[in-house]
């Protein structure tokens, strides 16, 4: 048996992400670095989270802040250096905290030597490591393909007379993955941090590795989205979710299975992101577990939302496991996004959602600030500093509101972030008020409900690895499921809505409340009272 087959901690975990530019500066240049993630790390523990994510913090020209990697074995600077990562992560270790890390591999920097190198010519022993096609006879671009960050996916080179492929930004170009010697560096790359020894991988935009080698126009798109841009006009199906990704996808976890650790997939599709994560981590032998942005795109909260992405989950797979997110470093954080108003802010819808997020079969992703209930910053043209915010303005300001500075002490300048300079982004007035230190001192703050939650769904082996089962509850605004485990059920009912709401209760309610806190629910006279954003806990016969 592998080392992987006996060691499944991902499943049901709940792991914190941390974009290291903003979690803590300790050398004053308004950046955060790895010294601030490693003295913060007890803070980590504390939530009773099982492990940590951590967005890119290699060597990278920072185009795309370090999702366009130069060098996959270092650490960037700004950030620290290789000692540092090894003290991180023995820290973490010892506070019992498993480390996953950012694999950025379907593209890179167009600064790493793989590429100056590709660039050179036609005859190099790397010319067919990124996606060089000619151009058409009038000199345009191969196909009809665009960048998810504007404009085409092609830029030309006038040193080998070619158009290049990039997904993003013209500074990331795409590996060519139909190339075996590429996957095998790639592989490589990944050892390096294996054998440092940490516990997994988060990869990005897992799902865009391969190409169609026909170079084949996407179609259009019949129904459009929410964004104006070209992008979301064509249907995918050339550019990226390949069938030759299922081939790579096994050999990767081949690498991972002789480690004992773990991948989680990004499955960046708007239309069958759900699919296609059941599909990428079942058979025990691809990805371990996979996340979409089903969540991550809800604006309106309602059951048949939530319900919805699970049961299609469910459906497409028996032996997958699904992982959750409501809010990450790509989109406008959901405290927000899903409020009444664009920055606004409820303690109690924010409480709510980690309540949820961490009772649905599956692993939950829980970004910086989500245990503080952060609103989302709003951010004016002149401090943007996200290419896409730059590329969508008016119409969208970017990612830069969800990335802000984390709020550590709100009677601090900077709210503790930083002692020197000015932060790369600003943070938000509404922040310093719900920084860390002002939470802990409050019993029913956002930050101690976090505590007390992640305590007590330790306890409870239905809400870590039980099946999971939705009710009719006749209110689109009311979720209610069961989950089971070992012979114990746990009934949990969830308030969407911003009003107080009542429920049937079910007969075969056992005993008082599973779980209390203020915002808890009350169930009398066989009916289920929810204040605002509310939720019930009860065990079942």
């Amino acid at each position: 048996m592998s080392k992987s087959a006996k060691n499944d901690w991902w499943r049901g975990a709940v792991i914190y992400q941390i974009y290291p530019r903003s979690y803590l500066d300790t050398n004053g240049d308004g950046i955060g670095d790895l010294k601030g993630i490693t003295e913060k790390l007890e803070y980590i523990a504390s939530l009773g989270v099982d492990g940590i994510w951590l967005s890119p913090f290699f060597t990278s020209p920072q185009k795309d802040f370090g999702y366009d990697i130069s060098d996959y074995k270092d650490v960037d600077p700004q950030f620290g250096n290789l000692a540092d990562f090894d003290a991180l992560l023995a820290k973490a270790h010892s506070l019992g905290l498993k480390v996953i890390i950012d694999q950025v591999i379907s593209h890179n920097s167009d600064q790493h030597p793989w590429f100056k190198e590709s660039r050179n010519g036609r005859d190099n022993d790397k010319a067919n490591w990124y996606i060089w096609a000619d151009p058409k006879i009038d000199g345009t671009p191969p196909n009809n393909w665009q960048s998810v960050f504007g404009g085409s996916a092609w830029t030309y080179d006038i040193r080998r007379r070619q158009y290049y492929m990039h997904n993003f930004l013209t500074e990331q170009p795409d590996l060519n993955f139909h190339e075996p010697a590429v996957q095998d560096a790639v592989l490589n790359e990944c050892r390096f941090w294996l054998d440092r020894g940490v516990d997994g991988f988060r990869l990005d935009t897992a799902n865009y590795y391969f190409h169609d080698k026909q170079l084949r126009d996407n179609p259009a798109k019949i129904e459009l989205g929410s964004f104006p841009e070209p992008y979301g006009m064509q249907d995918h199906i050339y550019d990226k979710n390949r069938p030759e990704n299922i081939a790579f996808l096994k050999r990767l976890r081949g690498l991972l299975n002789e480690y004992g650790a773990m991948t989680v997939g990004e499955i960046g599709d708007r239309d069958i992101g759900v699919k296609l994560s059941a599909e990428y981590s079942s058979g025990g032998d691809k990805l371990h577990t996979t996340y979409n942005f089903r969540y991550l795109r809800i604006t309106d909260l309602t059951a048949k939302a939530i319900r919805g992405a699970v049961e299609e989950f469910e459906k497409a797979t028996k032996d997958g496991w699904a992982s959750w997110a409501f809010s990450n470093h790509d989109v406008p954080r959901a405290s927000s996004r899903m409020h009444t108003e664009k920055f606004g802010h409820d303690p109690g819808l924010s409480r709510m959602l980690t309540a949820l997020l961490c009772s649905l079969r599956g692993t939950a992703f829980m970004y910086q600030g989500e245990e503080l209930g952060l609103p989302e910053v709003e951010i004016s043209f002149d401090q943007i500093q996200d290419p896409f915010g730059k590329f969508l303005y008016p119409h969208w300001a970017g990612r830069d509101g969800c990335r802000t500075p984390m709020p550590w002490d709100g009677a601090k300048d900077h709210a503790g972030f930083t002692a020197g300079k000015q932060p790369w982004l600003p943070i938000g007035k509404d922040h310093f008020p719900l920084a860390v230190a002002q939470q802990e001192k409050g019993a029913d703050s956002t930050l101690n409900f976090t505590r007390n939650f992640m305590n007590w769904r330790k306890t409870r082996s239905e809400l870590v690895s039980g099946e999971i089962e939705f009710h009719d509850t006749g209110d689109d605004k009311i979720l209610g499921f069961t989950r089971r485990h070992n012979g114990q059920a746990l009934y949990c009912l969830f308030n969407l809505s911003a009003s107080g709401k009542t429920v049937a209760a079910p007969k075969n309610i056992s005993g008082p409340p599973a779980f209390t806190a203020p915002q808890s629910g009350n169930e009398k006279n066989g009916k289920i009272e929810l204040p605002p954003y509310g939720f019930f806990y009860a065990n079942i016969k």
